[in-house]
């Protein structure tokens, strides 16, 4: 398997300026000599501040989300030109929020992944079940449609710019975690599907997840599962000493 280990911070809508540089400057200073690929997304308005802190650094820089619109009368959205601009190079899509909290449909997040990918931006398309969807039965139906019209319309020479996190909604910032097995049969399922979509070479290069309460001291166990390729940390990506020890993993 050449698929390297890539974990994602995702700020969410916490820090000032001055706490995500202090944090920012942290990282660096932690993961210079760590082995895998990293990523962090603060809010928009600390985005300009965290680019000049990680450039030139082994640390990527993330925006968690997008407009579907390049520019306009859009008030209140954030378009990839600007965000080009301030130096993102990644955008998170379909984050469960994003779906469950402000509504996003599948066509929607769709139009703004194709939209990225055409900018140039690597896109990390999130994807997972609400706690009901899973108590019924409905985990593989609704990870393959959300993954299926995600990615409808994208180009395979696209896909090296496409990681997909699974995050089940149930595990998000409640403290429940899938079992690391749990998680690999829903990351194998979905490397099927992508290979249904796209072949199996893509689907064996492709990077997949996980997100959902992932700590310092679950995260080898998950990592070490053959289809886990990777974390989207929320609350634990916050503070250095409980970033760090996921980040810096050993598997």
């Amino acid at each position: 398997m050449s698929r390297s280990y890539y974990i994602a911070g995702n700020w969410k809508m916490h820090n000032t300026r001055a706490q995500s540089a202090e944090l920012a400057q942290a990282l660096v200073t932690e993961l210079k000599d760590g082995k895998h690929k990293y990523l962090v997304a603060p809010t928009f308005s600390s985005i300009e501040t965290v680019s000049a802190i990680v450039e030139g650094t082994n640390i990527r820089l993330g925006a968690q989300n997008c407009a579907a619109e390049e520019q306009g009368a859009h008030t209140g959205e954030v378009s990839v030109l600007q965000l080009k601009d301030l130096g993102v190079q990644t955008i998170i899509l379909g984050h469960s929020e994003r779906r469950h909290t402000y509504k996003e449909d599948d066509v929607l997040i769709n139009k703004k992944v194709k939209l990225a990918l055409k900018h140039g931006f690597e896109v990390i398309l999130c994807i997972g079940e609400l706690l009901e969807e899973r108590e019924a039965g409905k985990v593989e139906e609704v990870c393959e449609r959300q993954t299926v019209k995600g990615l409808e319309g994208v180009d395979a020479s696209d896909l090296g710019n496409v990681v997909i996190a699974y995050e089940p909604v149930w595990a998000i910032g409640t403290g429940k975690t899938a079992t690391p097995e749990d998680a690999e049969v829903v990351h194998a399922f979905v490397r099927k599907v992508i290979a249904c979509l796209y072949g199996d070479n893509a689907a064996s290069k492709m990077i997949i997840q996980y997100g959902g309460s992932v700590k310092a001291d679950n995260a080898a166990q998950l990592m070490a599962m053959e289809n886990i390729d990777g974390a989207l940390v929320g609350g634990a990506s916050l503070k250095v000493d409980t970033f760090v020890p996921i980040a810096k993993f050993k598997s």
